[in-house]
């Protein structure tokens, strides 16, 4: 649920990581950063009409790139950035050839409303939309067709491009992005779509999401190999070396694509054949078969998915379970809504995780401690909730069965992780327990370089397992459809009757290119 660490600390702060040339001049900026300096953004949903010919394809990038330049992470903090993604049928319409498109990951070319991808993500069972998806479904996709004799989901808008861009203000977002509307139009390119997207931070220095929890506490920290020329590519900000994180530390290849991943295998990205335009993109031929050139190196898949929060619903619904337990316990005077919110989401408001003894210190930094297992702090859940929404999206060590396995889990587990880059978007509610009538929610975006393994694994084995953990018939409380969710508490146990309060208005896979497949996209190729 976010983007980034969310206090903005008056110590000094804890160092971050960054690429190394040259892939620090060939990688969107997005992925480093996230342009946490700019608290005002805007997201474009793109949708292309004709360019049948090839000089056209290449045209309206060509003028993208002059009124929106796509930033990339070798640069210091500026006043605007841009970051671009497209989907499957996007890249169709740029002109890449079928065998070209053959050569992406399946999830990407089957898309986000494939039948089983519906299936595994909860959103679509026996032909039902979930509870966890607005009514009548989502409104937007990149309409994939489909494959073999899969069904496939139709949206009423297509969407072939997003663009996001960050600003300091929101007048000079939104100005921005009607030059954008008007210098795309000619080339056959429409805004069907946009959301004003939001990262301000109150007067503690925290940025919070629409219920008003602290938000994007954990992050992987990618890592390269210093003692392999072509695995430097990670040092932190300071300059030094990158070393592992212990609690989350991932290889880089788990990111971008072309660099070696978890498995210690190179992170398989699309391809193109060696071309005089593919050349000139300066495509490398690194990890590409002889004859082609790797078009997906430095670049990454961006599940994009726009989730609706309903901050009255979230709200009121604690506010009648813990009246219910008060009712049926009079001793329960700590039972109040704030206090089952945070059991919900597992870390108090200002984002403070739950322990046995009350709440985990802060750290060095003076922010909220993210180097911690759960197998020695909390093994039973007895501080943080087992089926809390931060144990299922990041099990940590929590799932072992015993202490000494506790660190060969926290390696497994962190084979599933994604870099998180969303922001809210919508006013923030004056009155968390009245219903306005405004849309507001996250646009959830996060990074990887196996869709299947990482974002797919995590919502379908973590947050909606109803066997997670031990437990029995139970999904994510925060992110899952109605149901129970269990607090570990004396004598035994509460139990508190969650509603939906998070659903999905529209999604897709995206791919993110590096700034040479930009390059070789906007090429007038015959």
């Amino acid at each position: 649920m976010g983007a980034r660490s969310v206090t903005a600390s008056p110590v000094k702060e804890r160092p971050s990581w960054r690429l190394k040339p040259p892939h620090d001049q060939q990688t969107q900026g997005i992925v480093v950063s996230g342009f946490s300096w700019l608290p005002a953004g805007k997201a474009l949903f793109l949708h292309c009409d004709g360019l049948e010919t090839d000089a056209g394809r290449g045209l309206w990038l060509q003028t993208l790139m002059k009124v929106a330049p796509v930033t990339a992470s070798d640069g210091k903090p500026e006043k605007r950035a841009a970051a671009i993604a497209f989907t499957w049928t996007g890249l169709q319409k740029a002109g890449l050839s079928p065998e070209v498109l053959a050569t992406f990951a399946a999830p990407f070319r089957e898309g986000m409303y494939q039948d089983d991808r519906l299936r595994r993500l909860g959103d679509k069972l026996k032909d039902k939309w979930q509870e966890p998806v607005i009514d009548g479904g989502p409104l937007w996709s990149g309409n994939i067709p489909a494959e073999d004799e899969l069904r496939q989901v139709t949206t009423r808008t297509t969407v072939h491009a997003l663009l996001l861009l960050y600003g300091e203000t929101v007048a000079d977002v939104q100005v921005w992005g009607e030059e954008v509307g008007l210098a795309l139009a000619p080339h056959g390119m429409k805004i069907v779509h946009q959301l004003a997207l939001d990262l301000q931070f109150d007067e503690a220095g925290i940025g919070r999401e629409h219920f008003g929890f602290a938000d994007g506490m954990s992050q992987p920290i990618p890592f390269g190999d210093p003692d392999v020329a072509s695995e430097d590519t990670v040092v932190l900000s300071d300059g030094r070396p990158a070393p592992r994180d212990e609690w989350h530390g991932v290889p880089l290849g788990e990111i971008l694509l072309g660099h070696t991943n978890a498995h210690a295998e190179k992170a398989p990205g699309p391809v193109v054949r060696d071309d005089k335009f593919a050349r000139a993109a300066q495509l490398s031929p690194q990890g590409a078969p002889e004859g082609f050139l790797n078009l997906g190196l430095n670049g990454s898949y961006m599940v994009v998915r726009e989730l609706r929060q309903y901050v009255a619903r979230f709200w009121q619904s604690l506010e009648d379970n813990a009246a219910r337990i008060r009712a049926h316990d009079p001793s329960a005077t700590h039972v109040t809504a704030d206090w089952l919110a945070e059991r919900i989401v597992g870390r108090n408001i200002d984002g403070h995780l739950l322990s046995p003894s009350g709440l985990l210190a802060a750290d060095e930094h003076k922010q909220p401690q993210n180097a911690f297992g759960f197998a020695e702090l909390d093994p039973h859940g007895h501080g943080c909730p087992l089926g809390s929404h931060v144990r299922r999206a990041n099990p940590r060590d929590g799932l072992a069965r015993d202490y000494a396995s506790a660190p060969a889990l926290l390696d497994s587990v962190n084979n599933h992780r994604i870099l998180r880059r969303g922001r809210k978007y919508g006013a923030t509610a004056t009155d968390r327990r009245t219903d306005d009538g405004a849309e507001r929610g996250l646009l959830f975006i996060c990074l990887n370089a196996d869709i299947a393994r990482q974002f797919e694994f995590i919502q379908q084995t973590w947050l909606l397992n109803k066997n997670f953990a031990t437990l029995y018939d139970e999904t994510d409380p925060l992110m899952g459809p109605k149901g129970r969710f269990t607090i570990p508490e004396q004598p035994l146990r509460r139990i508190v009757d969650v509603q939906t309060f998070i659903q999905l208005a529209g999604g897709e896979y995206f791919f993110l290119p590096s700034l040479p497949a930009l390059r070789y996209l906007s090429s007038s190729r015959d």
